[in-house]
């Protein structure tokens, strides 16, 4: 096989063979084709797309890339989350130890920012001490002892991703609903679990900002997961606005912990409750989505999640302490209120744009190996439906370094639509898919 000969073919529009799909991808991760010609493939499948047993053929190819972990020492029906990316998206951090105190075994394997929506990886890293880095054979370990593990995803699961995703992240083909399906199911496939519930973010704070596009994905996620065997829960959530009111890595660990005290926001700890629902079905702990949601309701009552985060922490090295004082998390040196210049209720909050404003704050990450600021962030005083009076504080900053301050402090301002009329609240969940 030639590659050029593989680029014209999909340029043209002819669907790939699964041998010719497993030969590019297999060659690209041993160095054998090129940056350009990778590049070159993937705008052709972007225009033209990919039917669904190319997909398929992408994901086994990327799967087959590295290695699968083997779960069968661990009893029980293994469960694994995934979030498409939001802004004060940490819904991980609450839910992972609610469901393992629920009885459940999770493997969740995590990343790290990029652009304007922030990392599981890079939230638990705030917390001192906190190992992310695991071996497999360590992962499983945790796991027995605890009940879950928190891990950065390993070098060896999915390599062919990690490459690809570099080159679709600076040639414009993030967006493309085959590329963005393989990705994910590849990595959930070969992180060993049985099932998976995925929250597919809606709205300009995720990836995905139309309804009808978010739906096809979720289709096209559920449907690769009953080819490689793999029951697929989707459910598709709101990004109009962040979750919760903490945006920033330190800030966010500590609304998770509010929210596992049971004083966290509404809108997160719902979503919390929804997804977890699924989770301890998919998990067989219980009958029903919403016998695990009563199951996990009356230990967020109990303090049993709290206490299971508490252990998590402690198993990879944390300091739990932050749990029942999280002063010892990473502190910014100033806090700075942006008020409002009118009276009136928040119509819209951009989500988006409230990420930025924290990644310009150096809270997130434009390129991989950038350096974060744990301690940055927005705390949002005002949420949509909520009246505000001018003059009052929209949002606080936590800032340490002050270089965009001006542009910051104008975009979370201008982040916040104020108006006469109070508007009807967004929906937390548009659908399910299963």
């Amino acid at each position: 096989m030639r590659v050029l000969d593989l680029i014209v073919k999909k340029r043209d529009g002819q669907a790939l063979k699964l041998e010719e799909i497993d030969f590019l991808v297999q060659e690209y991760v041993k160095g054998s084709i090129p940056d350009y010609q990778m590049s070159a493939f993937l705008m052709a499948a972007y225009l033209r797309g990919l039917n669904f047993e190319e997909t398929k053929a992408l994901t086994w190819a990327m799967i087959r890339s590295g290695e699968v972990l083997n779960l069968a020492d661990i009893p029980g029906v293994k469960v694994d989350k995934h979030s498409t990316g939001g802004v004060g998206d940490k819904t991980t951090l609450v839910l992972v130890p609610l469901v393992a105190a629920a009885g459940a075994k999770v493997m969740k394997m995590s990343g790290r920012s990029l652009g304007h929506t922030g990392g599981t990886v890079d939230k638990l890293e705030a917390i001192p001490g906190f190992r992310v880095s695991f071996t497999p054979e360590e992962m499983k370990g945790v796991v027995l002892r605890t009940g879950a593990v928190l891990a950065g995803q390993t070098e060896g699961i999915v390599p062919a991703d990690k490459k690809i995703y570099a080159l679709r992240d600076v040639t414009g083909t993030v967006d493309c609903l085959p590329l963005i399906a393989s990705s994910v199911m590849s990595k959930k496939i070969a992180g060993g679990a049985d099932r998976v519930v995925l929250d597919v973010k809606v709205g300009p704070g995720g990836f995905l900002s139309d309804l009808q596009q978010a739906r096809r994905l979720a289709e096209l996620m559920a449907e690769l997961g009953k080819e490689f065997r793999m029951k697929t829960v989707v459910l598709l959530t709101s990004m109009v606005q962040p979750l919760g009111r903490a945006v920033g890595n330190a800030l966010e660990v500590e609304e998770a912990v509010m929210t596992l005290q049971g004083k966290g926001p509404q809108d997160l700890t719902e979503l919390c409750l929804a997804l977890g629902g699924e989770m301890l079905a998919a998990a067989e702990v219980v009958a029903t989505p919403m016998d695990g949601r009563r199951k996990l309701e009356s230990l967020l009552k109990s303090g049993a999640g709290l206490a299971k985060f508490r252990e998590l922490i402690a198993a990879q090295g944390g300091s739990q302490e932050v749990v029942d004082d999280p002063s010892l998390l990473p502190r910014a040196r100033r806090l700075i209120e942006v008020k409002a210049s009118e009276s009136g209720f928040i119509r819209e909050v951009n989500a988006r744009e409230i990420g930025v404003a924290v990644l310009l704050l150096g809270g997130g990450r434009l390129h991989k190996d950038d350096t974060i600021d744990p301690a940055v962030g927005v705390v949002m005083e005002k949420k949509v439906g909520d009246y505000v009076h001018a003059g009052e504080p929209l949002a606080v900053l936590h800032v340490d370094d002050e270089s965009n301050l001006p542009e910051v402090q104008e975009r979370v301002a201008q982040s916040f639509l104020i108006g006469e009329e109070k508007p009807s609240l967004p929906p937390l969940i548009y659908e399910l898919i299963s």
